[in-house]
């Protein structure tokens, strides 16, 4: 009897891995491709919202324009330039973290942020926290866009 549930069990586990890949692919989000420099930067306007980062300066609502760097972020070309190494990578910096993501049970304080807006031509809707480790490590990955956390 336990030989069959164990039997049952590993083939169970076989089978699921095997179609888990074709049904993430079939039902997932397409992979982020870089895309080439020029008209498409200008087309990168973000609002980030920052609250509860525990500093009144990275608190607020700023606007985000790249090629050329503008708008009343305070580290406007160095957001831009993280944003541009980031697409280049085939990174979505936007992207949650996956369902099922372990992360380690550590809070990074109470900041919020949200960025709205056009990215490379892509609509932007996210919402970032410092809730566990893979949320501050998603936070982290996104400075200077996001502001730095002590």
């Amino acid at each position: 009897m336990l030989r069959r549930l164990t039997l049952t069990a590993i083939v169970s586990l076989a089978v699921l891995s095997a179609a888990a890949p074709g049904a993430a692919a079939a039902s997932g989000p397409l992979p982020l491709l870089p895309l080439p420099q020029g008209e498409d930067d200008a087309r990168t306007r973000l609002t980030v919202t920052v609250s509860e980062a525990g500093d009144p300066s990275a608190e607020g609502v700023f606007e985000l324009e790249c090629a050329p760097a503008g708008g009343d972020h305070p580290a406007a070309e160095p957001a831009c330039d993280r944003l541009a190494e980031l697409a280049d990578e085939g990174t979505n910096p936007f992207a949650p973290v996956p369902r099922g993501a372990m992360c380690t049970q550590q809070s990074g304080g109470p900041a919020t942020a949200r960025i709205t807006g056009t990215w490379r031509g892509r609509h932007v809707d996210a919402v970032f926290s410092r809730a566990d480790g893979c949320e501050i490590s998603r936070w982290n990955n996104l400075r200077p866009v996001l502001p730095g956390i002590r």
